[in-house]
């Protein structure tokens, strides 16, 4: 517990990563406007004087507007009601102090007489007054107490306070807000040891159960989400936890609303930021993964194989009984292995006996040498094509 000069604050809870502002002992809020309205109150009566005839001269008017400014000074430094005796103190010896003097400050001096009446009454309605105007947000709830107990919930808009018996307890934010929280160390079912990061959007419904039924709303969501993560994630293994996070979030969130509907809060919705693993089981993980693709892979090829040893059943099937097609089929195999140049088909010996290849190449080796001697001899018309009756040369 650390101690300030406007009250006490209390130490943030290490748990909440992005804790709101605390209170730190005011009473209301001094704004700008709220020095606006000192300074038009004292105009007020500054311009009710003057209409009737009492004109309390420029010497004390200075005087007034510097103990408005002095005192809403005061309010903007300490803005709560126990600065009101500061604020009257030191306006009033801005007021009264000196009031004939000379020299530099005589633009200051004044002759103190019934017509100042006015003007001095709404200087000090002004000093009183003043930090009851209040500004209160859209979004914003000012939860109000009198003597110290319950009296209003006021806003949005502008919201008077009785002077010295109303202070404003709270401003509550209505507007959704999330938070993020941490639970380190949770055992799953299976005893895997998780970090768990995780945001909370949540909202307030009620301003006046919010700060009557508990101390500290932010602290007591995120203790209680925490907590609720913890008992919810307990009771699964981490493949289940890894794998259905939407079951846990609506379960968590069922658990959060209970608990926090009383205190006018809702739970929207919890979500996981991060879950982190230690660093072996992620490795263990990570080979196992890679082994259950391999093995995936491998079904997959298998598959293939069947598939395609099928298909050759089927052509066998085919060829059955059909020689001459076999024969194409080879033939065509072998000219499509060769008709690329420079290619070198190596085949077994009875390959060629079986698809007869060695007659059918030797039948195209001679005619490609016909066509060799036909060519010369229309060159060479002296040369004879030999007797194919008697196979002899002429």
């Amino acid at each position: 517990m650390t101690f300030s000069l406007f009250g006490s604050r209390d130490e943030p809870n290490p748990r909440i990563k992005s804790p709101s502002p605390r209170r730190s002992g005011k009473d209301f809020r001094f704004t700008m406007f709220s020095g606006l309205s000192m300074l038009a109150l004292a105009s007020v009566g500054l311009a009710a004087g003057l209409a009737l005839g009492a004109d309390p001269g420029s010497g004390l008017v200075a005087r007034g507007y510097m103990a408005v400014l002095m005192g809403a000074l005061i309010y903007g430094l300490w803005p709560a009601w126990s600065s009101l005796v500061w604020a009257l103190v030191v306006g009033m010896g801005v007021l009264f102090t000196a009031p004939g003097v000379g020299g530099t400050w005589a633009a200051l001096a004044y002759e103190l007489s019934p017509r100042a009446a006015p003007f001095l009454l709404s200087v000090l309605l002004a000093l009183l007054l003043g930090p009851s105007v209040q500004i209160v947000v859209h979004w914003d709830k000012a939860v109000v107490l009198r003597l110290g107990r319950f009296h209003k919930v006021k806003g949005p808009g502008v919201v008077l306070l009785a002077p010295l018996v109303d202070r404003i307890e709270a401003m509550v934010d209505t507007r959704i807000r999330v938070t993020d929280f941490s639970a380190e160390r949770i055992l799953s079912r299976d005893t895997v040891p998780i970090h768990v990061d995780a945001l909370a959007f949540w909202m307030v419904w009620d301003a006046q159960k919010a700060i009557l039924e508990v101390e500290d709303f932010m602290e007591a969501v995120v203790l209680s989400a925490q907590t609720a993560l913890r008992d919810c994630l307990g009771k699964y293994t981490l493949s289940t936890i890894l794998a259905e996070r939407d079951t846990l979030y609506h379960e968590i969130q069922t658990i959060l609303d209970a608990k926090t509907n009383p205190w006018g809060i809702t739970i929207l919705s919890v979500e996981f930021v991060d879950i982190q693993l230690p660093k072996e089981l992620e490795d263990s993980m990570s080979r196992q993964a890679q082994a259950e693709r391999e093995k995936a892979a491998r079904v997959y090829l298998a598959d293939a194989e069947l598939d395609v040893a099928k298909r050759f059943v089927q052509a066998a099937e085919s060829y059955r009984g059909r020689p001459e097609a076999l024969n194409l089929r080879g033939m065509s195999m072998v000219y499509d292995a060769m008709k690329e140049r420079g290619s070198m088909v190596l085949l077994p010996s009875n390959a060629l006996q079986g698809m007869n290849l060695g007659q059918t190449l030797g039948l195209a080796g001679y005619a490609q040498s016909q066509d060799t001697q036909t060519g010369l001899a229309g060159d060479n018309p002296g040369a004879r094509a030999p007797d194919a009756g008697s196979g002899k040369e002429a």
